[in-house]
């Protein structure tokens, strides 16, 4: 039973488009002179940017995530990661990459297109380990960028000095290994763009405290990625002002992502990605899922006002800071990624609580889904204590076993029950189905 209006979002098509160009162009690199990097999609994504418009990654959990979304190459994947000694309890996401890398097949066709070189951000357990080993296997040189300096409400001088001078190292050793010298203008284009977008996309994450919620979580999960693979990009930054402008569009006119809208509900850290239909069954109930940390905080840029909201962090010319140089612009560029909310919680898990707590009270929501992920070890740290903490604060909570890139691990029948018994005791009958 429909209570509000409902569309297709008019950019849906265009962010499909970009995606499928984004690993066309990767895999194409090479023919027109052209360099590829590998690396994590908490990457400082800016830096090989700045050395060309023709300068190619591929982010690894985006890629884990389509080949988890393709179970058969999936399966492929996981087995000969098995069979060249990998654990079943390591990343699912590692697992993925480096099956389909012993392999040498990629998702979208062919051999797997080898990188120049690899560059990657340490802040998960997974993440050094993940390319070191894609490095030796690919014979390609790496670089790795320490963050691991505490919490961002703790950060010092010296603690951003640290990550800043590795982005100047990191500079230099691009250089060496690709031959070309960075451009200033376009590294500073790109971190302009990198924070444009990051705050952006921040922008249309707080449209959602809207009733009824103009996109549901899992048509979101197709559009925050686009910051994942490549968000220095020019088009990534101009794809989010689009979207912006429309989802502002879908309030005002009333649009809602799920018509028959009764109950909000927020999920926590990766979902099982072979199994989305989970937020299909959600809408049964009525319950539209509003987002989660996770999908505002893996890549959006937020900052705390003086009166505690939460709100997209400021570009800095916007507050009359200017980017002229190198060293201002890669330690604005550190300062930036230093507070991306989803970084907190490695060093303090009570951190995420507050922020899943700000949530739950500002997007309205009723329930908490948490899936007990064990297909990522670094956003499934510190669960069970968010889980009490929530409940501490009157919150319901439900939780549910899985795994975002093994479906081995995903029982979608069990995951059905736990939550026909979270609606119920949310006071929700599955009394009729979503239109």
């Amino acid at each position: 039973m429909a209570k509000y209006p409902t569309e297709t979002l008019k950019c849906w098509k265009k962010a499909k488009e970009l995606r499928e160009q984004y690993y066309i162009n990767y895999a194409r690199a090479k023919d027109q002179g052209g360099i590829r990097w590998g690396a994590a999609g908490w990457s400082f994504d800016a830096i090989p940017t700045g050395f060309g418009d023709d300068v190619y990654p591929l982010t690894g959990e985006p890629y884990g995530a389509s080949i988890a979304f393709d179970r058969k190459f999936a399966k492929e994947c996981l087995d000969a990661a098995e069979a060249a000694g990998f654990a079943r309890d390591l990343c699912a996401y590692m697992r993925l990459y480096w099956g389909g890398l012993h392999l040498n097949k990629y998702l979208y066709g062919g051999e797997f297109p080898q990188p120049d070189f690899n560059f990657q951000t340490q802040i998960c357990c997974s993440h050094a380990k993940w390319y070191q080993h894609a490095s030796r296997v690919e014979k390609v040189p790496d670089f790795y960028v320490d963050v691991s300096i505490g919490a961002y409400k703790d950060i010092t001088p010296e603690r951003l000095d640290y990550v800043t001078s590795q982005l100047h190292e990191s500079i230099e050793f691009v250089e060496r290994v690709t031959g070309r010298k960075c451009d200033d203008e376009l590294l500073i284009r790109a971190i302009k763009n990198e924070m444009r977008a990051t705050s952006l996309w921040a922008e249309v994450c707080l449209l959602n405290q809207t009733r009824p919620a103009p996109l549901d979580e899992k048509t979101m999960y197709s559009l925050y990625v686009l910051a994942v693979l490549h968000k220095s990009s020019q088009w990534c930054a101009d794809f989010y002002q689009e979207l912006l402008d429309e989802v502002k569009d879908r309030v005002a006119r009333g649009i809602a992502a799920v018509p028959n809208e009764r109950c909000r509900i927020m999920s926590d850290t990766q979902p099982p990605w072979a199994f989305l239909k989970i937020f299909r069954y959600l809408e049964e109930y009525g319950a539209c899922s509003i987002g989660s940390l996770y999908t505002f905080g893996l890549e959006g840029a937020w900052e705390t006002r003086e009166d505690g909201s939460w709100m997209p962090r400021t570009l800095p010319w916007k507050k009359g800071i200017e980017m002229n140089d190198r060293d201002t612009a890669l330690r604005l560029y550190a300062d930036w990624n230093l507070s991306k909310p989803l970084w907190q919680h490695f060093f303090d898990p009570s951190l995420k609580t507050e922020m899943m707590k700000y949530i739950v009270k500002h997007w309205h929501v009723d329930g908490v889904m948490i899936h007990m992920n064990r297909g990522c070890e670094g956003l499934s740290m510190g669960i069970m204590e968010n889980r009490l903490g929530l409940a501490a604060a009157g919150i319901p909570v439900m939780t549910y076993e899985g795994n975002m890139g093994d479906e081995r691990e995903f029982d979608m029948v069990r995951a059905q029950n736990r939550v026909d018994a979270f609606m119920e005791t949310l006071g929700l009958k599955r009394d009729f189905v979503a239109a």
